[in-house]
Protein backbone atom coordinates (compact mmCIF):
# COMPACT_ATOMS: atom_id res chain seq x y z
CA UNK A 1 0.00 0.00 0.00
CA UNK A 2 1.90 3.19 -1.24
CA UNK A 3 -1.25 5.73 -0.48
CA UNK A 4 0.25 7.03 3.11
CA UNK A 5 3.64 9.06 2.91
CA UNK A 6 3.95 10.07 6.85
CA UNK A 7 3.75 6.63 7.73
CA UNK A 8 4.38 3.12 6.74
CA UNK A 9 1.69 0.41 6.10
CA UNK A 10 1.91 -3.53 6.34
CA UNK A 11 -0.20 -6.64 6.81
CA UNK A 12 2.14 -9.63 8.06
CA UNK A 13 1.16 -13.00 9.70
CA UNK A 14 -1.53 -11.77 10.71
CA UNK A 15 -0.15 -8.42 11.93
CA UNK A 16 -0.63 -5.23 11.02
CA UNK A 17 2.62 -2.70 11.29
CA UNK A 18 2.33 0.88 11.37
CA UNK A 19 5.57 2.89 11.29
CA UNK A 20 5.71 6.54 12.47
CA UNK A 21 8.05 7.46 9.20
CA UNK A 22 9.57 10.91 10.03
CA UNK A 23 12.96 9.69 10.88
CA UNK A 24 14.25 13.54 10.06
CA UNK A 25 12.00 14.87 12.39
CA UNK A 26 12.05 11.87 15.12
CA UNK A 27 8.52 11.22 13.98
CA UNK A 28 6.96 14.61 15.22
CA UNK A 29 3.18 14.46 15.20
CA UNK A 30 2.10 16.77 11.90
CA UNK A 31 -1.82 16.76 11.04
CA UNK A 32 -1.23 14.73 8.30
CA UNK A 33 0.55 11.73 10.12
CA UNK A 34 -2.20 11.84 12.61
CA UNK A 35 -4.92 11.36 10.06
CA UNK A 36 -2.94 8.62 7.88
CA UNK A 37 -2.18 6.50 10.93
CA UNK A 38 -6.26 6.94 11.99
CA UNK A 39 -6.63 5.92 8.67
CA UNK A 40 -4.42 3.09 8.73
CA UNK A 41 -5.88 2.06 12.07
CA UNK A 42 -9.29 2.10 10.59
CA UNK A 43 -7.98 0.05 7.76
CA UNK A 44 -6.61 -2.10 9.93
CA UNK A 45 -9.56 -2.90 12.02
CA UNK A 46 -11.40 -3.77 9.34
CA UNK A 47 -9.39 -6.50 7.63
CA UNK A 48 -10.24 -9.68 8.56
CA UNK A 49 -6.74 -11.34 7.94
CA UNK A 50 -5.39 -8.91 10.71
CA UNK A 51 -5.63 -9.99 14.31
CA UNK A 52 -3.24 -6.90 16.22
CA UNK A 53 -1.65 -3.91 15.12
CA UNK A 54 1.80 -2.89 16.39
CA UNK A 55 2.52 0.83 15.72
CA UNK A 56 6.48 2.02 15.77
CA UNK A 57 8.84 4.96 15.08
CA UNK A 58 11.66 4.52 12.45
CA UNK A 59 14.94 5.87 13.31
CA UNK A 60 16.14 6.85 16.59
CA UNK A 61 12.75 7.54 18.46
CA UNK A 62 8.70 6.51 18.83
CA UNK A 63 7.67 9.96 18.24
CA UNK A 64 9.38 13.16 19.83
CA UNK A 65 6.05 14.82 20.39
CA UNK A 66 3.48 17.16 18.35
CA UNK A 67 5.14 18.85 15.11
CA UNK A 68 4.94 22.57 16.44
CA UNK A 69 6.79 24.00 12.97
CA UNK A 70 3.34 22.82 11.24
CA UNK A 71 5.22 20.59 8.70
CA UNK A 72 3.34 18.25 6.63
CA UNK A 73 0.65 18.63 3.95
CA UNK A 74 -2.62 20.45 4.77
CA UNK A 75 -5.41 18.58 5.35
CA UNK A 76 -8.62 19.52 4.68
CA UNK A 77 -11.35 18.87 7.09
CA UNK A 78 -13.93 17.84 4.04
CA UNK A 79 -14.00 17.33 0.52
CA UNK A 80 -16.10 20.52 -0.38
CA UNK A 81 -13.44 22.46 1.65
CA UNK A 82 -13.23 26.41 -0.34
CA UNK A 83 -10.06 28.00 -0.08
CA UNK A 84 -12.92 31.46 -0.51
CA UNK A 85 -14.48 30.65 2.46
CA UNK A 86 -13.22 31.75 6.24
CA UNK A 87 -12.41 28.81 8.43
CA UNK A 88 -11.44 28.61 11.94
CA UNK A 89 -7.58 29.18 12.90
CA UNK A 90 -7.11 29.41 15.95
CA UNK A 91 -8.46 32.97 17.06
CA UNK A 92 -10.77 32.07 19.75
CA UNK A 93 -10.97 29.97 22.64
CA UNK A 94 -13.66 28.44 20.81
CA UNK A 95 -11.33 27.67 17.31
CA UNK A 96 -8.52 26.36 19.57
CA UNK A 97 -10.27 23.45 21.29
CA UNK A 98 -12.32 22.92 17.84
CA UNK A 99 -8.86 22.37 16.35
CA UNK A 100 -7.67 20.26 19.64
CA UNK A 101 -10.47 18.18 19.30
CA UNK A 102 -10.16 17.68 15.64
CA UNK A 103 -6.80 15.93 16.17
CA UNK A 104 -7.54 14.23 19.07
CA UNK A 105 -10.55 12.23 17.38
CA UNK A 106 -7.91 10.85 14.61
CA UNK A 107 -5.70 10.04 18.28
CA UNK A 108 -8.75 8.57 19.64
CA UNK A 109 -9.10 5.70 16.71
CA UNK A 110 -6.62 3.72 19.15
CA UNK A 111 -9.10 3.75 22.00
CA UNK A 112 -12.22 3.11 19.74
CA UNK A 113 -11.47 0.60 17.44
CA UNK A 114 -11.88 -3.08 18.17
CA UNK A 115 -8.55 -4.75 17.14
CA UNK A 116 -5.56 -4.44 20.08
CA UNK A 117 -2.51 -1.98 19.58
CA UNK A 118 0.47 -2.29 20.82
CA UNK A 119 3.08 -0.02 20.92
CA UNK A 120 6.38 -0.66 20.61
CA UNK A 121 8.54 2.32 21.90
CA UNK A 122 12.21 2.90 21.64
CA UNK A 123 14.14 6.16 22.13
CA UNK A 124 11.84 9.18 22.58
CA UNK A 125 8.42 9.28 23.20
CA UNK A 126 7.36 12.74 24.35
CA UNK A 127 4.71 14.61 24.25
CA UNK A 128 2.24 13.92 21.55
CA UNK A 129 4.02 10.62 21.25
CA UNK A 130 2.87 9.59 24.92
CA UNK A 131 -0.69 10.71 23.76
CA UNK A 132 -0.44 7.82 21.05
CA UNK A 133 1.41 5.55 23.09
CA UNK A 134 -0.86 5.68 26.11
CA UNK A 135 -3.84 4.89 23.67
CA UNK A 136 -2.49 2.16 22.90
CA UNK A 137 -3.91 -1.08 24.19
CA UNK A 138 -0.59 -2.05 25.61
CA UNK A 139 3.07 -0.70 25.89
CA UNK A 140 6.33 -2.55 25.28
CA UNK A 141 9.38 -0.22 25.18
CA UNK A 142 13.53 -0.30 25.80
CA UNK A 143 14.48 -0.23 28.56
CA UNK A 144 16.38 3.09 27.72
CA UNK A 145 13.87 4.65 26.50
CA UNK A 146 12.08 7.70 27.54
CA UNK A 147 9.21 8.97 28.43
CA UNK A 148 7.70 12.50 29.29
CA UNK A 149 5.81 15.83 28.45
CA UNK A 150 7.98 18.48 28.43
CA UNK A 151 5.49 20.61 26.76
CA UNK A 152 3.77 20.57 30.39
CA UNK A 153 6.63 23.44 31.83
CA UNK A 154 5.28 26.40 29.19
CA UNK A 155 3.17 25.31 25.71
CA UNK A 156 -0.23 23.91 27.92
CA UNK A 157 -1.56 21.16 29.28
CA UNK A 158 -1.88 17.66 27.47
CA UNK A 159 -4.54 17.11 24.89
CA UNK A 160 -5.19 13.67 25.98
CA UNK A 161 -4.91 12.37 29.34
CA UNK A 162 -4.23 8.81 29.92
CA UNK A 163 -1.73 9.25 32.59
CA UNK A 164 -4.13 8.74 35.27
CA UNK A 165 -6.00 5.47 34.35
CA UNK A 166 -2.13 4.29 34.14
CA UNK A 167 -0.33 5.62 36.91
CA UNK A 168 -2.60 6.44 39.02
CA UNK A 169 -3.18 11.20 40.74
CA UNK A 170 0.56 10.62 42.25
CA UNK A 171 2.60 10.08 39.32
CA UNK A 172 0.64 11.90 37.09
CA UNK A 173 0.91 14.72 38.97
CA UNK A 174 4.50 14.20 39.36
CA UNK A 175 5.38 13.74 36.37
CA UNK A 176 2.72 16.77 34.07
CA UNK A 177 3.70 18.97 36.65
CA UNK A 178 7.25 19.11 35.81
CA UNK A 179 7.67 17.90 32.50
CA UNK A 180 10.43 15.72 34.19
CA UNK A 181 10.89 11.86 32.49
CA UNK A 182 11.41 8.11 32.97
CA UNK A 183 13.14 5.78 31.09
CA UNK A 184 11.40 2.74 29.91
CA UNK A 185 12.40 0.47 33.08
CA UNK A 186 11.00 2.82 35.18
CA UNK A 187 8.32 3.54 33.70
CA UNK A 188 7.05 -0.45 33.85
CA UNK A 189 8.00 0.04 37.89
CA UNK A 190 5.21 2.87 38.15
CA UNK A 191 3.02 1.03 35.82
CA UNK A 192 2.62 3.56 32.89
CA UNK A 193 3.78 0.80 30.61
CA UNK A 194 3.44 -2.87 30.26
CA UNK A 195 7.05 -4.02 30.45
CA UNK A 196 10.75 -2.84 29.29
CA UNK A 197 12.94 -5.22 27.71
CA UNK A 198 16.18 -4.50 26.55
CA UNK A 199 16.70 -2.96 23.65
CA UNK A 200 18.02 -5.62 21.32
CA UNK A 201 14.83 -7.63 22.31
CA UNK A 202 12.13 -4.95 22.02
CA UNK A 203 11.06 -5.63 18.00
CA UNK A 204 10.58 -10.07 19.54
CA UNK A 205 8.93 -9.14 22.37
CA UNK A 206 6.68 -7.20 20.61
CA UNK A 207 6.02 -9.40 17.68
CA UNK A 208 5.90 -12.18 20.27
CA UNK A 209 3.02 -10.96 21.36
CA UNK A 210 1.71 -10.33 18.23
CA UNK A 211 1.83 -13.61 17.59
CA UNK A 212 0.10 -15.08 20.55
CA UNK A 213 -3.17 -13.08 19.81
CA UNK A 214 -2.72 -14.53 16.04
CA UNK A 215 -4.11 -17.99 17.39
CA UNK A 216 -7.50 -15.96 19.06
CA UNK A 217 -10.46 -15.04 17.31
CA UNK A 218 -10.51 -11.99 16.30
CA UNK A 219 -13.83 -11.44 17.15
CA UNK A 220 -12.99 -12.26 20.50
CA UNK A 221 -9.95 -10.49 20.60
CA UNK A 222 -12.26 -7.50 20.09
CA UNK A 223 -14.71 -8.63 22.78
CA UNK A 224 -12.30 -9.19 25.47
CA UNK A 225 -10.78 -5.56 24.68
CA UNK A 226 -13.74 -3.27 24.43
CA UNK A 227 -14.95 -4.51 28.09
CA UNK A 228 -12.51 -3.28 29.53
CA UNK A 229 -12.36 0.01 27.48
CA UNK A 230 -15.99 0.11 28.19
CA UNK A 231 -14.85 -0.24 32.16
CA UNK A 232 -12.41 2.81 31.07
CA UNK A 233 -15.19 4.68 29.95
CA UNK A 234 -16.83 4.40 32.62
CA UNK A 235 -14.27 5.47 35.28
CA UNK A 236 -14.55 8.49 33.02
CA UNK A 237 -11.80 8.29 30.67
CA UNK A 238 -13.36 8.94 27.72
CA UNK A 239 -15.04 12.19 29.04
CA UNK A 240 -11.87 12.89 30.13
CA UNK A 241 -9.84 12.88 26.79
CA UNK A 242 -12.71 15.87 25.69
CA UNK A 243 -12.09 17.88 28.77
CA UNK A 244 -8.26 17.60 28.12
CA UNK A 245 -8.63 19.32 24.60
CA UNK A 246 -10.62 22.19 26.24
CA UNK A 247 -7.96 22.36 29.66
CA UNK A 248 -5.36 22.38 26.98
CA UNK A 249 -6.76 25.43 25.30
CA UNK A 250 -6.62 27.06 29.11
CA UNK A 251 -2.89 26.29 29.34
CA UNK A 252 -2.45 28.24 26.10
CA UNK A 253 -4.33 30.97 27.63
CA UNK A 254 -1.37 31.31 30.18
CA UNK A 255 1.18 33.75 30.68
CA UNK A 256 3.84 31.02 30.11
CA UNK A 257 2.50 29.80 26.74
CA UNK A 258 2.22 33.96 25.82
CA UNK A 259 6.19 33.80 26.88
CA UNK A 260 6.88 30.65 24.92
CA UNK A 261 5.35 32.55 21.44
CA UNK A 262 7.15 35.84 22.13
CA UNK A 263 10.51 33.38 22.29
CA UNK A 264 9.79 31.50 19.61
CA UNK A 265 9.09 34.43 17.53
CA UNK A 266 12.26 35.98 18.72
CA UNK A 267 14.62 33.68 19.09
CA UNK A 268 13.29 30.38 17.42
CA UNK A 269 12.01 27.19 18.24
CA UNK A 270 15.39 25.12 19.29
CA UNK A 271 16.45 28.06 21.27
CA UNK A 272 13.39 28.88 23.06
CA UNK A 273 13.54 24.85 23.96
CA UNK A 274 16.88 24.69 25.19
CA UNK A 275 16.55 27.70 27.38
CA UNK A 276 13.34 26.55 29.01
CA UNK A 277 14.45 22.87 29.34
CA UNK A 278 18.09 23.83 30.66
CA UNK A 279 16.13 25.13 33.98
CA UNK A 280 15.41 21.44 34.45
CA UNK A 281 19.04 20.07 34.15
CA UNK A 282 18.82 16.67 32.81
CA UNK A 283 14.91 16.61 32.96
CA UNK A 284 14.63 13.45 34.73
CA UNK A 285 12.61 12.21 38.03
CA UNK A 286 14.11 9.42 39.98
CA UNK A 287 11.71 6.63 40.74
CA UNK A 288 13.81 4.63 43.46
CA UNK A 289 15.46 6.52 45.89
CA UNK A 290 16.25 10.07 46.60
CA UNK A 291 16.25 12.90 43.95
CA UNK A 292 19.59 14.56 44.88
CA UNK A 293 21.34 17.01 42.50
CA UNK A 294 23.46 19.57 41.27
CA UNK A 295 23.02 23.01 41.07
CA UNK A 296 22.60 22.68 37.47
CA UNK A 297 19.57 20.48 38.44
CA UNK A 298 20.96 17.01 37.47
CA UNK A 299 20.24 13.89 39.20
CA UNK A 300 23.52 12.98 41.18
CA UNK A 301 24.23 8.71 41.65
Amino acid sequence: MDAFEQIIYEVVNKTAKITLNRPEKLNALSLQLQSELSEALWEADNDREVHSIIIKGAGRAFSAGYDLTGGGKKVPVSRVENKDRAYRGGRSIDDDAWQLERGQRYRMALFDMHKPVIAQVHGYCLAGGTDIALLCDMVIAADDAVFGFPPARDLGALPNNMWLYNVGPQWAKRLTLTGDTVTGSEAQSIGLILKSVPGEYLEREVEGLASRMSHIDPDLLSANKRIINTGLELMGARTLQRMAAENDVRGHNTKAAADYRKSVTENGLKATLKARDAKFGDGRARVFGPEIRDNAGNLIG
